[in-house]
């Protein structure tokens, strides 16, 4: 009887170890925030959240640009396993952010992603990236609000996020400071649309420009969509201001530019735009009304750029269409140079990788050779995530070459890593 029985044990035990996988000592994973497992002929996956769709999608095509020639830079290999690239479309709003993450986060083989190109699409992407233990590294995120842990002062850091891009509260000071000094202005007027980009660099403004005694006249908002600027317009002319900062993204901004041209009292009113503006489009879409418009931009330069512009115009005949692929370059060297560092490389070629090890690689960044300057990721607020040195910046000026003749980019008025204020 009891021999029957030690049979049947037998059996049973034996049918549970062909039924359960093999077990692997090698394969356990200590991660606190769990771990991304590659198998021995699996892609390593990276996501990317990006405006791809709508007027702006020269954003997203910038950017993509940005982090395809990095990986062709490594024959889209790591680790000797091929490089999968996966990409949504986060628009440049707080709820395709959030859809792009939540189809990238329920997807367990997508390491990290680059992105967002909108710092609205970042505010709707980091709760939950960073709630799946996910990483991600914006290359044109420039809200302050994205690295200011302080959530009750209107802060969203949550951890997980990073950017190459630089900090809104840098380039405002320093365009505060042009205004000022080179422009000579006293008086200052700015125009947002309500967007964390746009509202949080014309608050930058405003702030750094009255510490440096000039007068704020006139602060004040446009909506997404709008088309007649005539009212605001006639609103600030009564103020007459001397520089009026308007961040805004096409066609918002070609409509204001365009139309200020009609409005008595502005007509020596210089205009400073931002980034949103700083791409071939907007000269030819203005048209004259843009000659004499300062807008602000990324300047990337050196040897190993030019390579990097050489390889571009290879690849797609063309000339970047926007300024931020250099910083998408380096946000994809930097998550692929963290994956290498910390991933556990098994006997069958398999790899284990986690998502705290990641996110732990990236924050101890310290002076890293970048396109866009040397990098080191900071982890105090409000610059907590903060990568850029902010001095890959410029204030370019819009001529008749631009707008006739299809010149790109501008010449420069200004440098923030060289020209300074005495």
């Amino acid at each position: 009887m009891l021999t029957n029985f030690r049979r049947i044990c037998f059996v049973l035990v034996l049918f549970l170890m062909l039924m359960l996988p093999p077990f692997r000592a090698d394969a356990h994973c200590d991660d606190p925030l769990g771990c991304v497992e590659v198998g021995p002929d699996d892609p390593i996956v990276v996501g990317a959240m990006l405006v791809v769709s709508g007027a702006i999608n020269y954003l997203g095509e910038d950017t993509l640009g940005g982090v395809e020639l990095a990986l062709l830079a490594r024959d889209y290999t790591l680790l000797d396993h091929e490089i999968e690239l996966v990409v949504e479309d986060s628009l440049c709003t707080a709820e395709g952010g959030q859809t792009a993450a939540q189809r990238l986060a329920a997807d367990p083989t997508v390491v990290g992603a680059i992105g967002t190109n909108c710092s609205s699409a970042a505010q709707g992407a980091i709760p939950i990236i960073s709630e799946s233990g996910m990483v991600m590294i914006a290359p044109s995120n420039t809200s302050p609000s994205l690295t200011n842990e302080d959530i009750a002062a209107g802060g969203s850091h949550l951890p997980g996020y990073f950017r190459t891009s630089q900090n809104g509260l840098i380039e405002g000071m320093r365009l505060a400071e042009f205004a000022a000094f080179a422009l000579e202005a006293e008086t200052l007027a700015t125009v947002h649309d309500g967007d964390p980009y746009t509202e949080g660099l014309a608050q930058a403004v405003a702030r750094t420009f009255a510490d440096l005694e000039g007068a704020v006249v006139f602060e004040g908002a446009v909506n997404k969509g709008d088309t007649d600027m005539a009212s605001i317009l006639t609103e600030i002319a009564v103020q007459q201001p001397d520089v009026i900062y308007v961040p805004l993204f096409e066609p918002e901004s070609n409509f204001f530019a365009a139309q200020m041209q009609h409005i008595a009292g502005l007509e020596d009113t210089i205009i400073i735009g931002g980034a949103a503006s700083f791409t071939s489009s907007f000269p030819e879409n203005t048209g004259e009304s843009a000659v004499g418009i300062y807008v602000s931009g990324p300047l990337v330069s050196g040897e190993s750029y030019d390579e990097v512009l050489a390889q571009w115009h290879e690849e797609y005949g063309s000339a970047p269409p926007s300024g931020y692929h250099a910083h998408a370059y380096d946000a994809t060297n930097l998550l692929l140079d963290a994956l290498e560092s910390i991933a556990e490389i098994k006997d069958d070629g398999s790899i284990v990788i986690g998502r705290q090890a990641i996110r732990d690689a990236i924050a101890a960044t310290e002076d890293y050779p970048g396109l866009t300057g040397r990098l080191t990721c900071r982890e105090d607020s409000p610059f907590a995530g903060d990568c850029s040195p902010g001095t890959a910046l410029a204030v370019f000026e819009i001529t008749e070459a631009e707008v006739f003749d299809d010149n790109w980019p501008p010449p420069i008025a200004w440098n923030f890593a060289v020209d300074t204020f005495e």
